[in-house]
Protein backbone atom coordinates (compact mmCIF):
# COMPACT_ATOMS: atom_id res chain seq x y z
CA UNK A 1 0.00 0.00 0.00
CA UNK A 2 2.74 2.46 0.98
CA UNK A 3 6.22 1.88 0.57
CA UNK A 4 9.50 3.57 1.21
CA UNK A 5 12.50 2.26 -0.60
CA UNK A 6 15.88 3.14 0.31
CA UNK A 7 14.83 6.98 1.10
CA UNK A 8 17.24 9.65 2.02
CA UNK A 9 16.85 13.08 2.38
CA UNK A 10 18.87 16.44 3.82
CA UNK A 11 18.41 20.05 3.86
CA UNK A 12 21.59 21.54 2.58
CA UNK A 13 24.55 20.40 5.06
CA UNK A 14 22.15 18.60 7.62
CA UNK A 15 21.76 14.99 6.41
CA UNK A 16 18.46 14.17 8.52
CA UNK A 17 17.31 11.05 7.28
CA UNK A 18 19.64 8.09 5.57
CA UNK A 19 18.57 4.67 4.28
CA UNK A 20 14.88 4.45 5.26
CA UNK A 21 13.09 1.50 4.45
CA UNK A 22 9.56 1.19 5.26
CA UNK A 23 6.54 -1.29 4.25
CA UNK A 24 2.37 -0.86 5.10
CA UNK A 25 -0.16 -2.88 4.26
CA UNK A 26 -3.63 -1.34 3.61
CA UNK A 27 -5.30 -0.78 6.20
CA UNK A 28 -2.75 -1.61 8.85
CA UNK A 29 -1.70 0.94 11.75
CA UNK A 30 1.83 1.78 12.21
CA UNK A 31 3.37 3.63 14.39
CA UNK A 32 7.20 5.30 14.43
CA UNK A 33 8.74 6.25 17.67
CA UNK A 34 12.05 9.01 18.26
CA UNK A 35 13.93 11.41 19.54
CA UNK A 36 12.81 14.83 18.95
CA UNK A 37 14.33 16.33 16.15
CA UNK A 38 15.51 13.02 14.72
CA UNK A 39 13.64 13.74 11.84
CA UNK A 40 9.95 12.07 11.85
CA UNK A 41 8.32 15.21 10.33
CA UNK A 42 10.81 14.72 7.42
CA UNK A 43 9.60 11.42 7.22
CA UNK A 44 5.60 11.85 7.30
CA UNK A 45 6.51 15.05 4.90
CA UNK A 46 8.03 12.81 2.09
CA UNK A 47 4.77 10.04 2.75
CA UNK A 48 2.73 13.27 2.22
CA UNK A 49 4.10 14.69 -0.63
CA UNK A 50 5.08 18.01 0.78
CA UNK A 51 8.42 17.29 0.17
CA UNK A 52 10.77 14.39 -2.61
CA UNK A 53 13.74 12.51 -1.54
CA UNK A 54 17.23 13.19 -2.55
CA UNK A 55 17.40 9.47 -3.03
CA UNK A 56 15.29 6.29 -3.15
CA UNK A 57 11.96 6.16 -4.02
CA UNK A 58 8.13 6.71 -1.68
CA UNK A 59 5.23 5.04 -3.75
CA UNK A 60 1.58 4.74 -3.05
CA UNK A 61 -0.13 1.21 -4.52
CA UNK A 62 2.75 1.01 -6.42
CA UNK A 63 2.84 4.94 -7.58
CA UNK A 64 5.49 7.51 -7.14
CA UNK A 65 4.15 9.94 -4.74
CA UNK A 66 4.60 12.95 -6.88
CA UNK A 67 3.14 15.79 -4.05
CA UNK A 68 0.26 16.18 -2.13
CA UNK A 69 -3.21 14.59 -2.38
CA UNK A 70 -6.56 13.39 -0.90
CA UNK A 71 -5.34 9.89 -1.27
CA UNK A 72 -3.13 11.40 1.99
CA UNK A 73 -4.45 13.18 4.55
CA UNK A 74 -2.37 14.70 7.28
CA UNK A 75 -3.32 15.73 10.75
CA UNK A 76 -0.24 18.07 12.18
CA UNK A 77 0.27 18.27 15.82
CA UNK A 78 -0.45 22.20 15.92
CA UNK A 79 -3.67 21.97 14.17
CA UNK A 80 -3.82 24.50 11.36
CA UNK A 81 -7.73 25.43 11.47
CA UNK A 82 -8.48 29.06 9.64
CA UNK A 83 -9.45 30.81 12.68
CA UNK A 84 -11.97 32.90 11.24
CA UNK A 85 -14.04 29.59 10.13
CA UNK A 86 -15.98 27.78 12.32
CA UNK A 87 -15.71 24.15 13.20
CA UNK A 88 -18.52 23.34 10.35
CA UNK A 89 -16.84 25.74 7.79
CA UNK A 90 -13.31 24.29 9.01
CA UNK A 91 -14.28 20.63 7.79
CA UNK A 92 -16.62 21.54 4.79
CA UNK A 93 -13.61 23.62 3.16
CA UNK A 94 -11.91 20.15 3.02
CA UNK A 95 -15.25 18.12 1.82
CA UNK A 96 -15.96 21.07 -0.84
CA UNK A 97 -12.21 20.73 -2.36
CA UNK A 98 -12.85 17.06 -2.41
CA UNK A 99 -15.91 16.23 -3.81
CA UNK A 100 -16.70 19.91 -5.65
CA UNK A 101 -18.91 17.59 -7.96
CA UNK A 102 -21.19 16.69 -5.15
CA UNK A 103 -24.80 18.87 -4.41
CA UNK A 104 -24.22 21.60 -1.51
CA UNK A 105 -26.88 19.47 0.70
CA UNK A 106 -24.54 16.38 0.13
CA UNK A 107 -21.67 18.00 0.98
CA UNK A 108 -23.53 19.37 4.20
CA UNK A 109 -24.35 16.34 5.34
CA UNK A 110 -20.69 14.50 4.64
CA UNK A 111 -19.77 17.56 6.56
CA UNK A 112 -21.89 16.97 9.65
CA UNK A 113 -21.55 13.42 10.03
CA UNK A 114 -17.71 13.52 9.72
CA UNK A 115 -17.91 16.21 12.45
CA UNK A 116 -20.38 13.60 14.55
CA UNK A 117 -17.81 11.04 14.05
CA UNK A 118 -15.51 12.76 16.71
CA UNK A 119 -18.27 13.54 18.66
CA UNK A 120 -18.36 17.75 18.22
CA UNK A 121 -21.65 18.26 16.89
CA UNK A 122 -22.44 20.28 19.81
CA UNK A 123 -19.98 22.45 19.08
CA UNK A 124 -20.41 23.23 15.08
CA UNK A 125 -20.52 26.87 15.11
CA UNK A 126 -17.64 27.54 16.92
CA UNK A 127 -14.24 29.34 15.96
CA UNK A 128 -10.98 27.85 16.93
CA UNK A 129 -10.62 30.53 19.58
CA UNK A 130 -13.75 29.00 21.42
CA UNK A 131 -12.46 25.48 21.78
CA UNK A 132 -10.15 23.59 23.74
CA UNK A 133 -6.83 22.12 22.72
CA UNK A 134 -8.17 18.71 22.23
CA UNK A 135 -11.36 20.14 20.39
CA UNK A 136 -8.89 21.39 18.30
CA UNK A 137 -7.19 18.42 17.43
CA UNK A 138 -10.69 16.47 17.14
CA UNK A 139 -11.55 19.24 14.38
CA UNK A 140 -8.38 18.72 12.46
CA UNK A 141 -8.60 14.66 12.36
CA UNK A 142 -12.43 15.02 11.23
CA UNK A 143 -11.11 17.16 8.50
CA UNK A 144 -8.65 14.77 7.44
CA UNK A 145 -11.37 12.31 7.83
CA UNK A 146 -13.96 14.12 5.82
CA UNK A 147 -11.75 13.78 2.83
CA UNK A 148 -11.97 9.59 2.74
CA UNK A 149 -8.41 9.33 2.18
CA UNK A 150 -6.62 5.99 1.53
CA UNK A 151 -4.13 6.59 4.13
CA UNK A 152 -4.68 8.88 7.18
CA UNK A 153 -1.11 10.25 8.10
CA UNK A 154 -0.42 11.99 11.93
CA UNK A 155 2.25 13.90 12.58
CA UNK A 156 2.94 13.89 17.08
CA UNK A 157 -1.24 15.27 16.88
CA UNK A 158 -1.87 14.54 20.50
CA UNK A 159 2.00 15.92 21.64
CA UNK A 160 0.79 19.43 22.80
CA UNK A 161 -2.13 18.07 24.81
CA UNK A 162 -2.30 17.52 28.70
CA UNK A 163 -2.50 13.55 29.74
CA UNK A 164 -6.11 13.09 30.27
CA UNK A 165 -7.13 14.60 26.87
CA UNK A 166 -4.33 12.92 25.46
CA UNK A 167 -6.01 9.75 26.99
CA UNK A 168 -9.57 10.51 25.54
CA UNK A 169 -8.43 11.35 21.47
CA UNK A 170 -6.26 8.51 21.79
CA UNK A 171 -9.54 6.42 22.36
CA UNK A 172 -11.57 8.51 19.68
CA UNK A 173 -8.60 7.71 17.31
CA UNK A 174 -8.69 3.88 17.98
CA UNK A 175 -13.06 4.26 17.86
CA UNK A 176 -12.09 5.16 14.38
CA UNK A 177 -9.98 3.57 13.09
CA UNK A 178 -11.75 0.07 13.80
CA UNK A 179 -14.73 1.25 12.15
CA UNK A 180 -13.26 1.33 8.75
CA UNK A 181 -9.73 0.59 9.53
CA UNK A 182 -7.82 3.54 7.08
CA UNK A 183 -4.68 2.82 6.61
CA UNK A 184 -2.52 4.95 9.17
CA UNK A 185 0.59 5.54 10.01
CA UNK A 186 1.36 7.38 13.25
CA UNK A 187 4.47 9.75 14.22
CA UNK A 188 5.27 9.84 17.92
CA UNK A 189 7.84 9.89 20.87
CA UNK A 190 5.35 8.31 23.17
CA UNK A 191 5.95 4.41 23.22
CA UNK A 192 3.31 3.32 25.45
CA UNK A 193 0.77 5.47 23.28
CA UNK A 194 2.35 3.31 19.88
CA UNK A 195 2.11 -0.09 21.46
CA UNK A 196 -1.55 1.14 22.37
CA UNK A 197 -2.97 2.08 19.26
CA UNK A 198 -0.66 0.26 16.11
CA UNK A 199 -0.03 -3.02 14.80
CA UNK A 200 3.31 -2.31 14.49
CA UNK A 201 5.71 -0.09 16.09
CA UNK A 202 9.00 0.97 14.43
CA UNK A 203 11.46 3.06 16.95
CA UNK A 204 13.98 5.67 14.93
CA UNK A 205 17.75 6.06 15.04
CA UNK A 206 18.86 9.77 16.46
CA UNK A 207 19.79 12.49 13.74
CA UNK A 208 21.62 13.49 11.71
CA UNK A 209 21.38 10.50 9.63
CA UNK A 210 18.42 9.10 10.89
CA UNK A 211 16.95 5.72 10.23
CA UNK A 212 14.71 3.14 10.86
CA UNK A 213 15.38 -0.02 13.82
CA UNK A 214 13.61 -3.27 14.22
CA UNK A 215 10.12 -3.41 13.55
CA UNK A 216 8.18 -4.82 16.48
CA UNK A 217 4.75 -6.57 15.48
CA UNK A 218 2.06 -5.52 18.61
CA UNK A 219 0.34 -9.13 18.69
CA UNK A 220 -2.09 -7.76 21.41
CA UNK A 221 -5.40 -8.76 20.93
CA UNK A 222 -8.64 -5.62 20.36
CA UNK A 223 -9.69 -3.38 21.81
CA UNK A 224 -6.86 -2.52 23.98
CA UNK A 225 -7.93 -1.71 27.85
CA UNK A 226 -5.44 0.69 29.04
CA UNK A 227 -5.97 -0.55 32.38
CA UNK A 228 -5.54 -4.13 31.70
CA UNK A 229 -2.49 -3.86 28.99
CA UNK A 230 -0.26 -2.60 31.92
CA UNK A 231 -0.22 -6.30 33.03
CA UNK A 232 0.01 -8.05 29.88
CA UNK A 233 3.87 -9.76 29.61
CA UNK A 234 3.35 -8.71 26.04
CA UNK A 235 3.22 -5.11 26.30
CA UNK A 236 6.48 -5.42 28.58
CA UNK A 237 7.79 -7.12 26.40
CA UNK A 238 7.51 -5.03 23.17
CA UNK A 239 7.99 -2.04 25.22
CA UNK A 240 11.41 -3.04 26.65
CA UNK A 241 12.61 -3.46 23.63
CA UNK A 242 11.26 -0.40 21.87
CA UNK A 243 13.07 1.34 24.73
CA UNK A 244 16.00 -1.16 24.57
CA UNK A 245 16.79 0.04 21.17
CA UNK A 246 16.23 3.50 21.81
CA UNK A 247 18.55 3.87 24.45
CA UNK A 248 20.88 1.78 22.80
CA UNK A 249 21.49 1.39 19.07
CA UNK A 250 19.47 4.42 18.67
CA UNK A 251 21.04 6.19 20.62
CA UNK A 252 24.55 5.06 19.68
CA UNK A 253 25.33 5.46 16.03
CA UNK A 254 27.86 3.39 15.46
CA UNK A 255 26.06 0.34 16.60
CA UNK A 256 23.04 1.34 14.44
CA UNK A 257 23.55 -0.60 11.07
CA UNK A 258 24.64 -4.21 13.83
CA UNK A 259 20.94 -4.57 14.57
CA UNK A 260 18.71 -7.61 12.73
CA UNK A 261 15.96 -6.82 11.81
CA UNK A 262 13.77 -9.98 13.85
CA UNK A 263 11.42 -12.28 11.84
CA UNK A 264 7.38 -10.95 12.08
CA UNK A 265 5.89 -11.41 15.71
CA UNK A 266 9.16 -12.04 17.70
CA UNK A 267 10.66 -9.95 20.04
CA UNK A 268 14.43 -9.74 19.70
CA UNK A 269 16.47 -8.36 22.73
CA UNK A 270 18.54 -5.43 20.77
CA UNK A 271 21.35 -4.85 23.75
CA UNK A 272 24.09 -7.43 24.21
CA UNK A 273 23.21 -6.92 28.11
CA UNK A 274 19.63 -8.02 29.54
CA UNK A 275 17.69 -4.58 29.47
CA UNK A 276 16.53 -4.01 32.94
CA UNK A 277 12.83 -4.80 34.08
CA UNK A 278 10.88 -1.77 33.36
CA UNK A 279 7.18 -1.62 35.01
CA UNK A 280 4.95 0.78 32.57
CA UNK A 281 3.48 3.54 33.40
CA UNK A 282 -0.68 3.17 34.06
CA UNK A 283 -1.92 3.77 30.64
CA UNK A 284 -5.34 5.27 32.36
CA UNK A 285 -3.19 8.84 33.13
CA UNK A 286 -0.69 8.52 30.52
CA UNK A 287 2.41 10.97 30.42
CA UNK A 288 3.60 12.41 28.10
CA UNK A 289 7.08 10.92 25.89
CA UNK A 290 8.95 8.31 27.24
CA UNK A 291 11.70 10.36 28.94
CA UNK A 292 10.65 9.30 32.45
CA UNK A 293 11.13 5.60 31.65
CA UNK A 294 14.29 6.73 29.85
CA UNK A 295 15.67 8.21 33.00
CA UNK A 296 14.43 5.34 34.98
CA UNK A 297 16.51 2.60 32.71
CA UNK A 298 19.67 5.40 32.99
CA UNK A 299 19.79 4.71 36.77
CA UNK A 300 18.99 0.77 36.40
CA UNK A 301 21.78 0.37 34.35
Amino acid sequence: MLEMKNVSKSYGDMHVLSDINLTIKEGEFVAIVGYSGAGKTTLISLLAGLIKPDAGSVTLAGEPIAGPSPDRAIVFQNYSLLPWLSVFENVQLAVDSVYPKKSGAERKALTARTIAMVNLSHAVEKKPSELSGGMRQRVSVARALAMNPRVLLMDEPLGALDALTRATIQDEIERIWSADRKTCVLITNDVDEGILLADRIIPMSVGPGATLGPEIAVDIPRPRDRKAINHDPRFKQVRNTVLGYLLGPGRNRASVTEVTKPREGSVVPVQSKPLPSLEPRDLSAPKRGWIGAARRTKVAT
